[in-house]
């Protein structure tokens, strides 16, 4: 499906005049950093050289206060400390961030992760239960907890007290914990919202060394781990973020945590330079993988292992539980769009919803996200699981999820999430009707734009300006993801030169070899449409491109390489 490439409101002309000057760079540049909320030489300093110096005092936080105080409670009447955390790869690198931190100060400490499958999301009753007969005093909820007002009140009753660090929207009732740290709160000022669940515990750790030992290159040394959390619960890269991420990958890049560096290993990284793209698609999807198909509780002890063997051995059982993942993502995903295939009336409708009862559960997330790439609507896949249908939600951009679902709550068991995923839950004989109301929801709220995806294009270029000087500065905006994506750009009525060609195994990748109108070549990469553009490209009709710009290494030599998203081809 051909996406509308949408170019980006450049902003002031005069704020964008006034940075080229005091930053002597090109328009371009400057325009982008506009485009960023970047309207000054200070912001841009500050953009460019993020510091750990700029990261908020963590008292600004509501209850910070009584997180800490409870803290050091425990500490020093040795209390049993359990440290909680739900089963994706936010949940299990909080567990191990505060686990780790703490354990090294905490006489008595464990930690626990739910079972996605008997337990579900977030803090159960069975927890509690397990906490109540381990005799633990105080629990240490991260990534979940916001909302499990009734989860907490049976702790209070069981005399355990529970500080919960959470990053999700807060409902209308706070749970009644000693603690509650979310800076989504809408009693709490804390200057950035955006914090993953990982984030809300490294703050609560920060506090505590703050008001402590005052010795933070400790607690700075797990920043590797917050990296992996912000890059893999696709949290906004801006703000503070951007501060925690910067550095989260200094250190990841250096870690000596025998559990990461043995999944870095596994994941190919190993003496490479470790991106934010490389947590998301290669080190976030393995840690993931052990609660989707085993238990988060394997990738907790991976990523808090301080022996070479034992860690070399759980990166290689979480790699196989990855190697699983990925074949029931395909087959699934293969059945799912059959099935989409052989149902015209479902073709026809604005949103997806499918179910089949033998599905795994840990992957219809995956391959709701799989399916809109081929049908871009929202979509719903279910499976079975204790008698009920249950199971993921994805949006497209722009739509909000979250309101269609709820104004079908009344056919649903529970459901939750925010606006561009969720998850639900429904009785199997519901499903239809559910089908049917949710389609009518969705066609009365979603756009024609929203129904069309669409490629956010940054700049105009012609290809006399891509010189390794605008690349160098565009290299530091990174780390790049939500709320700073990797640059993409345009440029408009190219050619071939003569010698764009297929390449790879099956000859399926279009290698190009172009001049823009400034007749300066570039050579670029498309995967996987060589069959598509190539015939019209080598009759010498021009074309427009969109893409982003990445070094390319080859014996020694470097290069500028366009990586090409998409070509339109002119009429």
């Amino acid at each position: 499906m051909e996406s509308n490439w949408i170019l980006k409101d450049e902003g002031d002309t005069a704020t964008i005049h006034k940075l080229m000057q005091e930053l002597n760079v090109s328009k371009p540049i400057a325009t982008m950093l506009v485009q960023r909320g970047i309207n000054t030489f200070d912001e841009a300093k500050r953009f460019f050289r993020p510091d750990l110096k700029h990261l908020h005092d963590p008292f600004l936080m509501a209850d910070m206060d009584k997180a800490v105080q409870r803290l050091n409670q425990a500490i020093a009447n040795k209390e049993k400390i359990l440290v909680y955390g739900d089963y994706d790869v936010d949940g299990t690198t909080s567990v191990a961030l505060v686990y780790s931190f703490l354990r090294k100060i905490v006489t008595d400490i464990d930690y626990y992760i739910p079972d996605r499958y008997n337990e579900g999301y977030g803090i159960s009753f069975k927890g509690i239960d397990f906490a109540k007969e381990n005799n633990f005093d105080l629990v240490i909820a991260l990534d979940c907890g916001i909302k499990a007002v009734d989860k907490i009140e049976y702790a209070n009753e069981n005399n355990i007290d529970f500080i919960i660090c959470d990053h999700h929207t807060a409902g209308d009732k706070i749970p009644e914990a000693v603690a509650v740290l979310d800076p989504k709160r809408k009693d709490c000022n804390y200057p950035y919202k955006e914090l993953s669940g990982c984030g809300v515990g490294f703050k609560l750790l920060q506090a505590y060394s703050q008001q402590n030992s005052g010795n933070f290159e400790e607690l700075y040394s797990y920043l590797d781990i917050v990296a992996i959390s912000i890059a893999s619960d696709i949290v906004p890269i801006t703000g503070e973020n951007r501060v925690l991420a910067y550095y989260g990958l200094k250190e990841l890049n250096r870690t000596k945590r025998e559990g990461l560096k043995a999944i870095i290993e596994v994941a190919g990284l190993k003496d490479k330079k470790i991106i934010i793209s490389d947590c998301v698609f290669k080190i976030g999807p393995r840690i993931n993988a052990a609660g989707r198909i085993e238990s988060g509780r394997s990738a907790v002890k991976l990523l808090i292992s301080d022996d070479k063997e034992p860690a070399e051995q759980f990166s290689k059982d979480i790699n196989d539980f990855n190697v699983t993942r990925q074949g029931l993502d395909k087959s699934i995903t293969q059945e799912a769009l059959q099935m989409i295939e052989d149902n015209k009336e479902w073709k026809l409708h604005k949103a997806t919803i499918l179910y089949k009862e033998d599905w795994h559960k840990g992957v219809v997330g995956i391959v709701a996200s799989r399916i809109i790439e081929h049908y871009y609507k929202p979509t719903i896949v279910l499976t079975k699981s204790k008698g009920m249908a249950s199971g993921s939600a994805r949006s497209v951009d722009g739509f909000d999820l979250y309101a269609a679902i709820d104004a079908c709550s009344d056919l649903l068991e529970s459901f939750g999430g925010h606006k561009h995923a969720a998850g639900l839950s429904i009785k199997i004989e519901n499903i239809d009707k559910f089908r049917l109301r949710f389609n009518k929801v969705v066609s009365s709220m979603i756009t024609a734009e929203q129904q069309i995806p669409k490629i956010e294009i940054d700049a105009k270029l012609s290809f006399k300006e891509i010189t390794p000087n605008f690349f160098n500065v565009i290299r530091q905006f990174a780390p790049f993801g939500p709320g700073n994506m990797t640059p993409v750009y345009v440029t408009e009525n190219v050619m071939d030169t003569g010698f764009s060609r297929a390449v790879g195994a099956d000859k399926s990748h279009l290698q190009l070899n172009i001049k823009d109108s400034s007749h300066t070549r570039m050579k670029g990469i498309a995967f996987g449409v060589a069959e598509k553009y190539l015939p019209a490209i080598k009759q010498k009709k021009s074309f427009d491109i969109c893409y982003s710009i990445e070094e390319n290494e080859w014996q020694g030599v470097k290069i500028l390489q366009l990586m090409v998203r998409e070509i339109k081809i002119s009429d």
